[in-house]
């Protein structure tokens, strides 16, 4: 008798607790809301079916202790596993939470930087030393940078005003100065200089200032992202770690969207593009002037976005800002993926990463290393930047193609991981849940389309640099026939069908104020291209001292394909 009271005491027990689970995992499942309503009520019924029954079972066989036991193990082990379900989308809520919270700041790091060998260890070694500035270039930034220096340790140091972020670290080299102020997302315009490709490794920051500035990235929702078209900014930084870290936007890629016909159209901007910069949030910065849309990044994704709309003609109702370890730790959370390399376009080894192997002809399995590398990989190919483009497309399409695969079942608990810091964005936690409500209803068979514009070589001034470097000017063909593959998508049509722009009554030439050449600078006696054209102001003259110890003429920025002249146009393919 006391044994069959205990019995059923625990019997109660476990009830109980399997009442409390599925309860829980129901409301989680409801809360979460990506499941469409004619899945989610026979869900939960049946959920409720199950408790139902156990219940009634332990009634009916309370005095069968074999049963009793049986019984009471299961109720015992769906307890359980409600609970692990229950977290795991508990887990997902405050993911899509995560990575759909507005953020209304930009994140600043202005460093303070001295060659590895230098004797100068902390700001108090600065009293009385040369220090390099940014003369017009993120005079803003500088500005809050040497505040916080002076209230972390004031010191007074000789500030030695230079015109661009090269001829910073020609002076630091040379010893001219002793230490340069530089904002860490102008560190890549640096290294990607051949006399200056171990900048990182040769040199190390003694203090680094942190600040943010506003920003308004403010999406144009739709009123419903399952059946309205709508454009979407993929905008991919060429940093590692935080990816709310301001830097340069080494892809820059709008994704066009048709639920009602099951469309993508992936249209890609070559990083060089040298296009009329929109500020957007961004102060010291040079609007409606020509630079590289990769500079924009710098700017933060506003600017990015901004310049995009004016450049196609569109509008862009959401981003996506993402960057290097978006892409791997994102692949690697969902097993790797398949592409398919076309014949001609095997590389043996990834100049991104000599350390890896490259890709074969045909299908390869990718890791998130090797992903980014095939992502980033242009000097390989003759096409250069174009090729690229086109890999950046292959790794996208990949991962939507295994994110929305049954595999994601397996590898659900790592992809979670892997989102909470790998991208943010301005489309709201309902749309994309909405989104996979839609995915997982509709079971739509997406047809993916991709395009991108193209243009030449050139080598001309980007005042983001403080100097000329080598950039893409685009053909405005392909700009004009990219809107319109962009137009017949969102109007329900294929892009590929669409293979000539629409004559415009009148087309604006971006271009038309680059002047035919560059006139010499006698006054300073040095190679520079005078850039006075660009500014009422000549602030952008370049003056560099006889006795300084600089050379007179500053490094160019190495083109996208090694062996190419940048001073001959003519030399770069066409897209």
């Amino acid at each position: 008798m006391k044994y069959l009271k205990n019995r059923t005491t625990w019997a109660w027990v476990v009830y109980i607790l399997l009442v409390v689970s599925t309860a829980f995992v129901g409301y989680q499942m409801y809360a979460l809301g990506v499941l469409p309503d004619t899945v989610l009520y026979p869900f939960l019924l049946i959920l409720g079916l199950v408790c139902l029954i156990f219940f009634l079972l332990n009634l009916e066989f309370k005095h069968s202790k074999k049963i009793t036991n049986t019984v009471l193990a299961i109720s015992l082990i769906l307890s359980c596993a409600y609970m692990l379900g229950a977290y795991y989308i508990f887990r997902t809520n405050g993911t899509l939470a995560s990575i759909t919270a507005i953020k209304n700041t930009n994140d600043n790091n202005i460093s303070v930087i001295v060659m590895s060998e230098s004797d100068i260890d902390s700001l108090e070694n600065l009293s009385g030393k040369k220090v390099g500035i940014l003369k017009n270039i993120d005079k803003g930034g500088t500005e809050k940078a040497l505040e916080q220096i002076q209230k972390e340790m004031p010191v007074e140091f000789e500030q030695v005003e230079l015109d661009s972020v090269p001829q910073e670290a020609m002076a630091l080299y040379s010893g001219d100065v002793d230490a340069v102020i530089l904002n860490e997302a102008y560190r890549t315009n640096v290294t990607e200089l051949e006399d200056y490709a171990d900048f990182s490794t040769r040199t190390r920051v003694i203090f680094q200032a942190h600040f943010k500035t506003s920003a308004t990235n403010e999406a144009l929702a739709v009123s419903d992202v399952t059946t309205k078209p709508y454009n979407i900014l993929i905008s991919g930084n060429d940093t590692y770690g935080d990816v709310g870290e301001l830097s340069r936007s080494d892809v820059n890629m709008v994704v066009t969207v048709n639920p009602m016909t099951s469309t993508v159209l992936l249209t890609s901007i070559p990083r060089d593009s040298y296009i009329p910069v929109d500020c957007g949030d961004a102060y010291a910065c040079a609007e409606g002037e020509l630079d590289k849309i990769t500079h924009t990044g710098i700017n933060g994704i506003t600017s990015t976005k901004r310049t995009v709309e004016k450049l196609l003609d569109i509008d862009i109702n959401y981003t996506f800002r993402v960057n290097f370890s978006s892409v791997t730790n994102i692949v690697d959370s969902l097993g790797g993926i398949d592409i398919e390399v076309p014949e001609g376009q095997a590389v043996e080894t990834f100049y991104a990463d000599s350390t890896l192997e490259g890709v074969t002809e045909g299908w390869n399995h990718l890791d998130g290393e090797r992903a980014l590398s095939f992502a980033r990989e242009r000097y390989a190919y003759i096409d250069g930047d174009n090729q690229r483009v086109r890999n950046q497309q292959m790794v996208l399409k990949a991962i939507f193609n295994k994110a929305t695969s049954p595999e994601i079942i397996v590898n659900y608990t790592s992809l979670l991981k892997a989102l909470e810091s790998a991208f943010d964005t301005t489309l709201s936690q309902d749309e994309i849940t909405d989104f996979i409500k839609y995915q997982i209803q509709a079971i739509p068979d997406w047809k993916f389309e991709s395009y991108q514009v193209s243009g030449d070589g050139d080598t001309l001034f980007c005042p983001s640099l403080g100097q000329e470097a080598y950039v893409t000017v685009l053909d405005q063909n392909t700009v004009a026939l990219a809107h319109d593959k962009i137009m017949a998508v969102l109007d329900g049509k294929d892009a590929d069908e669409v293979t000539e722009a629409e004559p415009k009554e009148s087309t604006e030439d971006i271009y038309q104020q680059i002047p035919e050449s560059y006139e010499y600078n006698n006054e300073t006696g040095t190679d520079y291209y005078d850039p006075s054209w660009y500014y009422e102001e000549p602030q952008w003259d370049v003056q560099v001292p006889e006795d300084s110890g600089l050379p007179t003429e500053p490094p160019v920025e190495e083109p996208e394909n090694p062996g190419q002249s940048v001073e001959d146009p003519s030399q770069v393919p066409e897209g």
